[in-house]
This record gives C-alpha cells, sequence and structure tokens, in this order.
C-alpha cells in the first residue's frame, strides 16, 4: 500500500500540473477569440468570463486523458531515471503489476471525465449557446462602447459615439456611417453619414427600437464624386434591429445525454459513442503510457515522449475522423468507435507484454542452443 500511494501520488501530482498548464493554454487562446468579437461590438465583454467558465468542463473533458497519459510518461520516467523502479523490479515489482497500480489513478479520471461528458459538458455547451443567442439579439446600443468605432451587423453600419451615459439611454457626439443599398437591384447607392449633436434610445409600443439623434447633419454620396445632399435636422430616428432571443440550439453537442439514449437518429447515436468513448480513451491510454513510460537511466527520461506523444495524437485522429464517419453513415453504428479503442488497445497489450515474451523466447532459444551443443 505504501508502493501504491506514492505511485498514485506522483501520476495525479504531474497528472494536475500538466492538465493546468493545457488548460491555461487552450483557454487563453478561446478566451482571445471572443475578446475580438467584444471588441468589434459582436459579444458584451460583460459576458466573456461567463462564457469562459461554461466552456471549461468541456476543455478538461478532452484535457484531463492527456495529462494522464503525460502524467504517467513524466512521473514513471523520472522514477527509471533515477533508479527508484530498479528498487521495485528488485522486489518484485513487474510490468503487469505497475499496470494494475496505475489503473486506480486512471478509474478517478475516468469517472471525472464521465461526469464532464456525459453531464456537465453538454449543459455548458447549451449555456453558452443561449448566451450567444441572447448577444445576437443585442441592439447596436447594447454593445456600443464609447470612443471607439465599432462596425457592428456585418460590418454594414460603423457606430461611435462619445459620450454614453451608465444606463446606455443617452449618447453624444455621435457618428454613424451606413452603406445605402437599393431594395429594387441591390446596387450600393453609396454611403450616408449621420452626425448628431446628441441621441437617446426611444422604444414604441409594438417594441420597436428607435436611435433619436438631435441637432445633427445627414450627408448621402458616394466618395469621391460630387453628387451628394446634405441635410440638417432637428430630430432624426434611425431604426435599430428587433431582438429575437432564438430559444432553439441546434448544436448536438448541448443535447442532454438522457435524450440521446434511445435516440433513432444516427448523429445522436454518434455523439453518445463520442461521449462514452472519452472515460473509455482514459484506460487506453492507461495501458499506452506504463510501458512506453520505461527508459533507460542513460538515454533520459525524455527519450520516448515524442513518439508517445506521436501515438497519442494518431489514437485522438484516428477517433475524431472515426467521428466524421460515423456521422456520414460510412461505418456500421454496431462498429461505431469501439474498433479504434480495441486497435489501440491491442497495441497497449504488445507494448506491455513484448518483453517478457521476448525473454522467454530469448531463453528458450538459448536452452535450444546449449541441448544442440
Amino acid at each position: 500500500m505504501i508502493v501504491f500511494r506514492y505511485l498514485s501520488r506522483e501520476v495525479l501530482v504531474t497528472l494536475s500540473a500538466v492538465s493546468a498548464v493545457l488548460l491555461v493554454i487552450i483557454m487563453s487562446g478561446r478566451f482571445i477569440k471572443y475578446l475580438a468579437q467584444a471588441a468589434q461590438g459582436a459579444l458584451d465583454p460583460g459576458v466573456l468570463f461567463l462564457i469562459m467558465g461554461f466552456r471549461i468542463p468541456g476543455f478538461l473533458q478532452l484535457i484531463l486523458p492527456l495529462g494522464l497519459f503525460l502524467g504517467i510518461l513524466l512521473a514513471y520516467g523520472r522514477l527509471y531515471l533515477d533508479s527508484e523502479m530498479t528498487v521495485l523490479s528488485a522486489t518484485g515489482m513487474s510490468q503487469q503489476r505497475l499496470m494494475v497500480y496505475s489503473l486506480a489513478p486512471a478509474l478517478l479520471v475516468a469517472l471525472l471525465v464521465a461526469w464532464l461528458s456525459l453531464g456537465l459538458a453538454p449543459q455548458g455547451v447549451a449555456q453558452v449557446a443561449r448566451i450567444l443567442n441572447e448577444q445576437d439579439a443585442l441592439t447596436e446600443l447594447d454593445t456600443l462602447v464609447p470612443g471607439r468605432f465599432q462596425a457592428l451587423k456585418g460590418g454594414g453600419r460603423v457606430t461611435y459615439t462619445e459620450t454614453l451615459s451608465p444606463d446606455r439611454g443617452e449618447l453624444g457626439g455621435v457618428f454613424i456611417s451606413e452603406k445605402r443599398v437599393s431594395r429594387q437591384d441591390g446596387k450600393d447607392r453609396g454611403i450616408g453619414v449621420l452626425v448628431a449633436e446628441k441621441g437617446h434610445q426611444e422604444i414604441q409600443a409594438d417594441g420597436s427600437r428607435y436611435l433619436i439623434l438631435k441637432n445633427g447633419y445627414r450627408y448621402d454620396g458616394s466618395p469621391g464624386k460630387a453628387d451628394y445632399r446634405i441635410i440638417q435636422y432637428d430630430t432624426y430616428g434611425v431604426l435599430l434591429p428587433k431582438p429575437e432571443i432564438s430559444s432553439e440550439i441546434g448544436e448536438r453537442e448541448a443535447v442532454p445525454t438522457s435524450e440521446l439514449i434511445g435516440s433513432p437518429d444516427p448523429r445522436h447515436q454518434a455523439e453518445l459513442q463520442w461521449r462514452l468513448s472519452i472515460p473509455l480513451l482514459v484506460f487506453v491510454v492507461t495501458l499506452l503510457a506504463v510501458p512506453l513510460s520505461k527508459v533507460n537511466p542513460r538515454q533520459g527520461r525524455f527519450l520516448k515522449l515524442l513518439p508517445a506523444i506521436l501515438l497519442y495524437m494518431a489514437y485522438l485522429s484516428l477517433l475524431i475522423a472515426a467521428r466524421g464517419q460515423l456521422d456520414k453513415g460510412r461505418i456500421p453504428m454496431a462498429v461505431g468507435l469501439w474498433w479504434v479503442h480495441g486497435l489501440f488497445a491491442v497495441v497497449g497489450l504488445l507494448l506491455l507484454y513484448w518483453e517478457p515474451l521476448s525473454l522467454k523466447w530469448a531463453a528458450r532459444r538459448d536452452a535450444r542452443e546449449v541441448a544442440h551443443g
């Protein structure tokens, strides 16, 4: 039990460190993407951290198997390098027993991954989808940032306001540039520019929203041409798009697992197999990592790290490719993704038992040579 606790602690500590680093890297890249959307006015900056929080379970369900794989490689590799595994082997610690000991932290990680994959991750995707749907329903004033030009609604309109009240109701120093397109033939009719001293939002009884501008000018024309007109106004109303919040979530990743079970939809069945495959992935990568972690102290602990990572990438890539083929109906649902796990489980068993079998075959060969003189 002392050896078991020691090995489990080494693996879990390394797993935690590796997973934390991978999570920070992935979340940083995704956060930069959302931050760019917020800077363009497509997202409210106030929901960025909320979105990232809901995305964490989806990130972790893929990070933890990789973290366990690297954790076993690094932890056991250090033990081989420090000759601790040599001492354990001298006391009867075989590769098979080491595998049995490694299955305990693997079981813990698999249960956590199953909870994330089957429960939390779909809920997180659903919440993110709802937030994004609500963001799509925001008017321009809801995402406007004072002192910054923002291209809104597909870039067709550029809006600027010098000042904005805390309740986003009053604007000062307003500038709006909008492309004008003919409704009859869809041809470009130039650019319309609005400038105003101030403005405010007004909601009509039918729910329509208007930006009411005060004391300004409207310029219509095409850049580089003299055919333009200038209109001075005291009050000018700009219709804002009416919010339409979509309650439907089309992403199958957001469908609860309970609805996937028994569903006749092939895409739902493929999604269910994918969610079940991720916890199974944990046990298979453990089977691969234990024999790959064995290194010669003279060669260093990182000798097999690159081949091991390439093997893991091949495993995950083949699993993703099989998922795509399963969606298209090119792989029978009964075969599904299980053949990929079976293939790499066989590879892991070969790696685990290859050395003992090689030694046994060599001993038999030497015995035959001695017998024949």
